[in-house]
């Protein structure tokens, strides 16, 4: 029996999702959210997700809200059997999640009940988790609080920044969501619910957020550097103007004051709580990424303020 399934998503986490359903389901559409202004020049730019739709030949609708009539009207017209939805960026609306017979899926980026939210991935980071996975749930009107249809582990590595592990997890939840598919649309997969006891919540992140306070310890702002990581970006202020931190590492060595430059094995460190926040990679303002070892060559004033 064939279904039809609409899909909405947005970021490059989304894309393994949608090839994978386009290949074993029918994909009648897809909705993703509309172009913005992006780069230096701020041009307007459409989402992964609509690029892709449009490769496959899929028709694609980017509504600013998901509730305006003529989205509504037109998701009526399609009649699908089921919406999948994996990092789509817009609140669904129980008169939306009523609609498909089968309802509406999701692919979290977590195990859940932990870290529901905006933010899995970072927040896994932020915590010092040693495991990840992909869940697949049932949407209800909560965050991230249906019933649980499949769920699946994966390794965080030491070096693992949102980027890399947001990729890994994105194909995981393709590979897993094509396998439960077929045993959820024919009832043979009843989804159960979470275990509210051990629920955690990963808060949407704000750009602010990306500011390292150098009275925290120096493994926690190393995990901050790889949790941002691209975006919102960790970053401090020196000589008056922001540095972005890419990659860092946490050492036990003894450390001046909180917030004071200083070298460690010739490379840029910054003295924390507890330990020194040594700089593998470093972006000034207005110029490229760059090592921390190249970033000291220009950088005269690092260590002797």
């Amino acid at each position: 029996m064939s279904f039809d399934i609409v899909f909405m998503g947005s970021p490059d986490f989304a894309l393994p999702a949608l090839r994978a359903l386009a290949e074993h389901f029918h994909v009648a559409s897809v909705i993703t959210q509309p172009d913005r202004p992006a780069g230096r020049g701020r041009q307007l730019t459409p989402p992964p997700v609509k690029i892709l739709a449009q490769e496959l030949e899929l028709p694609v609708i980017q509504p600013k809200r998901l509730g305006e009539p003529e989205a509504m009207q037109q998701l009526r017209s399609w009649a699908p059997d089921l919406i999948v939805v994996a990092a789509f960026g817009q609140i669904l609306r129980l008169e939306l999640l009523d609609l498909p017979p089968h309802g509406c899926l999701n692919v979290h980026a977590s195990l859940l009940p932990r870290w529901r939210g905006a933010a899995p991935i970072q927040a896994a980071l932020l915590a010092g988790d040693e495991q990840t996975g992909i869940t697949i749930m049932k949407m209800d009107p909560g965050v991230d609080t249906g019933p649980i249809l499949s769920q699946r582990a994966g390794a965080i590595y030491p070096d693992d920044t949102t980027g890399s592990l947001a990729a890994r997890l994105a194909q995981l939840g393709a590979e897993l969501l094509v396998e439960c598919l077929p045993a959820f649309l024919s009832g043979s997969l009843t989804p159960q619910p979470q275990d509210e006891s051990q629920a955690t919540y990963a808060p949407m992140l704000k750009k602010e957020d990306g500011q390292l306070d150098f009275h925290q310890p120096a493994e926690q702002l190393a995990r901050l550097a790889r949790a941002f990581n691209p975006w919102p970006g960790a970053y401090t202020l020196w000589q008056g103007q922001g540095l972005k931190i890419h990659r860092a590492q946490a050492v036990a060595a003894p450390a001046p004051g909180a917030g004071q430059t200083c070298i460690h094995a010739g490379l840029p460190a910054i003295a924390t709580s507890q330990g020194l926040l040594v700089l593998d990679e470093v972006q000034p303002a207005g110029k490229k990424s760059m090592t921390g070892k190249i970033f000291l060559q220009g950088a005269r004033k690092w260590g002797s303020e």
